[in-house]
């Protein structure tokens, strides 16, 4: 990042007020008989008719359309174990994505714990203010017991978007690359680079959505992942195979599709031409992709390339999905975000991505004609479509999944924030 750019970044975030969020009040607050009702004596009321059914919390509280943004600072961004504290800027950016988005209000949490077990205890006792819980920013393998253990434990959405959210918008993306590559998953070969949080769940949805596990070829910082190694642990496990590959350059010989979530420049032209003819490369490392999109472009003219900067086509980006997800599952007071869910945010994603793109979002991107192609295989941030096209498959999948508590709501789907 450039100078100028680093000072305007610490200038949006210190001026004119300190922060991304603030609180607005939903009620009336001018008069004696105003004050009377939000505070003492008139709290009471609601106060008993919760205490009497939990349920009307949602009724008389801002509990049905409340997020707590969860996290506690050990893996910020690429950044690393820097703290609670410092991930505050992150969670507070992430309030900001969900109201702005989706219109959805959230609280910042980080909870300075110094064990998994203390997070899961603090995020459980506190877990009832909240309609839903993102968490955000936690080192694996640590993650995957803690989102494990808050879901068993609190009735309400826990979803731990550096897994799941990758995972959803990269699916869709994956998907449609497929379909105009002309691949069937099925048979196609898959050399995935990471085995992080965010890796592993990708690999755990593209196989739910037809990825052949026998086709996937993952790799760590020691190499590929194979039945021979006795350093795995049990997630990385999961994707130990049979194979004589050793390294990415042995792994990526007539690969289909390469999957990146590591780190800059890991992925060489002479790798790249290795894969098999119509290459689908994924290289998702932020701010440097695994390789970059013109020399990919000029190695192999016909690769079909996404990463995770918004500077170039095809960005994999979370707020495709994170909003919109929590959006539908708050509205029929979902108790958790589950497979059926996630799957049809992709299939959502999928199918608007292959609509006719309006033009209020083609003038955001300069006038660029987006058409379904090796340019444009998932929709753009700025398309308004997407609250109403993944909410509404959402909450229908929770709905017809069982983990719904109301009905799918009448005035789904959304048209705009002002809906909500």
């Amino acid at each position: 990042m450039s100078k100028d750019m680093r000072q305007a970044a610490l200038d949006y975030h210190a001026h004119p007020k300190p922060g991304k969020i603030s609180i607005e009040l939903t009620k009336p607050a001018e008069t004696a008989r105003d004050l009377s009702l939000a505070y003492s004596p008139g709290v009471a009321e609601p106060v008993r008719e919760i205490a009497k059914m939990p349920e009307n919390a949602y009724k008389y509280t801002g509990k049905g359309n409340l997020v707590g943004v969860i996290s506690n600072g050990s893996a910020i961004l690429g950044l690393g174990n820097l703290g609670a504290l410092a991930s505050k800027p992150v969670m507070e950016g992430k309030a900001l994505l969900f109201k702005r988005f989706a219109g959805v209000d959230s609280i910042d949490i980080e909870v300075d714990s110094p064990t998994p077990q203390a997070f899961i205890d603090t995020v459980k006792r506190i877990s009832c203010t909240f309609g839903g819980i993102n968490l955000e920013d936690i080192k694996a393998p640590e993650c995957f017991e803690i989102e494990h253990r808050l879901i068993e434990a609190c009735d309400i959405p826990v979803f731990h978007d550096d897994q799941h959210g990758t995972a959803i918008v990269t699916t869709a993306g994956m998907l449609n690359a497929l379909e105009i590559a002309g691949k069937q998953i099925e048979q196609a070969k898959l050399v995935c680079l990471g085995a992080g949080s965010a890796a592993i769940a990708c690999l755990k949805l593209l196989i739910t959505c037809g990825f052949q596990a026998e086709n996937i070829l993952m790799l760590d910082s020691k190499g590929v992942i194979h039945t021979g190694r006795n350093d795995l642990n049990q997630y990385k496990r999961l994707f130990a195979v049979e194979t004589a590959c050793r390294t990415l350059d042995d792994a990526i010989v007539g690969a289909d599709v390469f999957l990146g979530v590591s780190g800059a420049n890991l992925l060489s032209p002479e790798q790249l031409k290795k894969m098999a003819a119509n290459p689908i490369v994924f290289a998702c490392a932020n701010p440097d992709p695994e390789i970059r999109p013109d020399l990919a472009k000029k190695t192999c003219p016909d690769v079909i390339m996404a990463t995770g900067r918004s500077d170039y086509p095809n960005q994999v980006n979370n707020v495709l999905g994170f909003p919109f997800i929590f959006r539908g599952a708050l509205d029929v007071r979902a108790s958790s975000i589950n497979e059926e869910m996630k799957i049809a945010a992709v299939k959502a994603l999928c199918a608007l991505t292959k609509e006719p793109v309006p033009q209020e979002v083609s003038d955001a991107y300069e006038g660029i004609e987006l058409s379904f192609g090796p340019e444009y295989i998932i929709p753009k941030p700025t398309d308004p479509r997407l609250l109403g096209a993944v909410s509404a498959s959402v909450a229908r999948a929770a709905v017809d999944s069982g983990v719904a508590r109301t009905d799918y709501p009448a005035h789904y789907p959304l048209k705009s924030i002002d809906d909500v």
